[in-house]
């Protein structure tokens, strides 16, 4: 089934920050997830690349070399341009660009954008209006300034591994590029405020998004738990996300996701299953209170319980109750799933090298001025020209850079 945006030749949603031209010199996951985003809603992301390109171009499956899963789900709506940033003319070519833009992302280390005179001082200088946006691995006043990170390192550095580990016995990455959209999506928000700003002043600003310190934030907005206070009162820890059997759960056939959390679910809960009377239940069961002091023994209590009955009998009970509850969906079954293809989150659109694609688009709604998929995923260096015509770049000064190897064109 198609989703909203299937290719119909229909022209698309302006979106909100149309108009904004965003300069992208991110690659791999964490910064091509957020300028997608600020793509979805709008802005023209031109995305700079490297003559080898971006990374992630090359990450398998994929039909034609250079244009991955990975880099198609994550670069609609942009426009591509090589520019050798090591060059004098691809350095200038890029200001110049610049010059008109309203954002400026990378997420190339500190020392190296300095190295190329591009730090944020060098384009602010160029542009006073621009919102500089670096997307690093840690804080440029910390002790770990200027070290290398990715997904991985930071999801360990934050304890997500050890917390799992605390739960199955053995530490693991999760199996989701979680660090990388999370500092994302931080990004997305923090360009959108400081746009907001440079709108309502005129003064364009810098600003740094830290992966460890962004995902350190996330974690410990749920597990600082006991030393909350000072002194601390326990250990840190949220004891319901650390219950081992707060996992879907099996049934006398299958598994089954879900959370009896309030008193009114849990009261209807009891009278499905025939404990009405609470003298009945062991005490532990009685009450909000007694219930989080005592999740190992609840979420092994229930775990117990949902054992009795098939999957279809406690997805009859759990609709019946108002309980919240849900299949539990491998991959295929997600992508399948009935509320994703009635809302057409599963975006088709025709790609002039990969042929039909399905892409998971924008999830909010709007009524005014929604998101849409306009552009498709770009070949590396796609759009070279057309940008630098766009600045101003006469046909002679195109074929400068090109003669020169700052500007690299695609191979179409």
């Amino acid at each position: 089934m198609s989703g909203r945006a299937e290719d119909s030749g229909a022209a698309k949603p302006a979106g909100p920050l149309a108009g904004f031209k965003v300069i992208d010199l991110t690659s791999v996951m964490m910064g091509p997830y957020a300028t997608m985003i600020l793509g979805d809603y709008g802005a023209d992301v031109i995305k700079v690349e490297s003559p080898d390109g971006d990374v992630m171009r090359h990450a398998a499956p994929m039909r034609h070399p250079g244009m991955g899963a990975m880099y198609l789900q994550g670069n609609r709506n942009k426009r591509s341009i090589v520019l050798d940033l090591k060059k004098p003319s691809g350095r200038e070519a890029l200001l110049r660009l610049a010059s008109t833009a309203d954002v400026f992302v990378h997420n190339v280390r500190p020392a190296a954008m300095a190295r190329l005179k591009l730090g944020a001082d060098d384009l602010l200088a160029v542009n006073p209006r621009l919102v500089y946006a670096s997307l690093h691995g840690f804080g440029e006043t910390g002790p770990y300034a200027g070290r290398p990170a990715y997904d991985d390192l930071i999801q360990g550095l934050t304890a997500l591994p050890a917390l799992t580990g605390k739960i199955t016995g053995e530490p693991r990455y999760s199996p989701a590029t979680m660090a990388d959209r999370i500092v994302g999506l931080n990004a997305t928000h923090a360009i959108l405020a400081a746009l907001i700003h440079r709108d309502r002043t005129g003064e364009g600003q810098a600003i740094e998004i830290p992966m460890f310190e962004t995902m350190a934030q996330f974690v410990l907005g749920d597990h600082m738990a006991g030393r909350s206070f000072e002194p601390p009162i326990g250990p840190p820890g949220y004891s319901r996300l650390l219950s081992p059997d707060r996992r879907p759960y099996q049934t006398s056939d299958g598994y089954i996701c879900a959370l009896v959390y309030s008193d009114k679910q849990w009261n209807a809960f009891f009278r499905k299953i025939g404990l009405e009377n609470e003298a009945d239940r062991d005490p532990r069961l009685n009450g909000i209170s007694a219930r989080t002091r005592n999740y190992d023994f609840v979420y092994d209590w229930f775990s117990k319980v949902m054992k009795t009955r098939s999957t279809a009998e406690w997805m009859r009970l759990f609709e019946e109750a108002d309980i919240p509850h849900a299949p539990l969906h491998d991959l295929d079954s997600l992508i399948d799933d009935p509320q994703l293809a009635a809302v057409g989150l599963i975006q088709s659109i025709e790609h002039p090298t990969e042929g039909t694609l399905r892409l998971a688009g924008p999830a909010a709604t709007w009524s005014k001025t929604p998101p849409s998929i306009r552009h498709h995923p770009p070949q590396l260096g796609e759009n070279g020209e057309e940008i630098l015509r766009e600045a101003g770049f006469s046909e002679d000064e195109i074929a400068r850079l090109a003669a020169e190897g700052a500007l690299i064109n695609a191979d179409l």
